[in-house]
Order: structure tokens, then sequence, then C-alpha cells
């Protein structure tokens, strides 16, 4: 069983800072991309921020510049730092990971995080 479970959410002003994190737990053999997607009210769930295992990084166009993502495999856990936040990045931010719990699995598997609030207010 594979566990992934978000921290650091809540409520702050227009220009203000969140630091989110994600550790992951459980029966975990090797851990690729690792990744935030958030979700508005009445929006699909869109890709915030994905970094590889070797620290590749990718943004969303509208996060770029404000947002960063990091991971300490030690510890495997994904963060993101978001700096200069805007009240349209109001949503609930999930955690994401492609995981392979045992060596004999063929190919990863998609976990999610169970959600962490998020609200910029202006």
């Amino acid at each position: 069983q594979v566990q992934l479970v978000e921290s650091g959410g809540g409520l702050v002003q227009a220009g203000g800072s969140l630091r989110l994190s994600c550790a992951a737990s459980g029966s975990i053999f090797s851990i690729h991309v690792m990744g935030w997607y958030r979700q508005a009210p009445g929006k699909q769930r869109e890709l915030v921020a994905g970094i590889t295992s070797s620290g590749i990084t990718n943004y969303a166009d509208s996060v770029k510049g404000r947002f960063t993502i990091s991971r300490d495999n030690a510890k495997i856990t994904v963060y993101l730092q978001m700096n200069s936040l805007k009240p349209e990045d109001t949503a609930v931010y999930y955690c994401n990971a492609d995981i392979r719990p045992r060596s004999y699995y063929a190919s990863t598997i998609d976990y999610w995080g169970q959600g962490t609030q998020v609200t910029v207010s202006s």
C-alpha cells in the first residue's frame, strides 16, 4: 500500500507565499515523476509542475517564475514553493507520483494524494 500525504495548504493574501509538501510512504521500490496538480471549482484538474527522479522540471505557463518544485529522494518527498500568489491560484492542490511498488512490477502505478486547499484572497 502506497500513501501520498500532503501538507502546507491554507489561506494567504495575494502576493504571499506558501510551501506545499507531499511525503510518500509504503511499499515503494522506485519513484519516477512526481508532480503537483490543481483543480479549481468548475474547472478540470491541471498540471502545475512536475519533476523527474533526476531533477528535470516542467511548469505550467501560468506559474513559471513564481512556483518552484523540488524533491528530496531520501525523504521521498516533493515540495512546491509558491510565491507571488494570485487569487487565480486558488484551488485544491493534489500530489501525484509514478511509483513502482515492487521490483517485479513491469510498469509504474499512478498515485494521488488526498488534496490540500490553497485559497488566495485579493
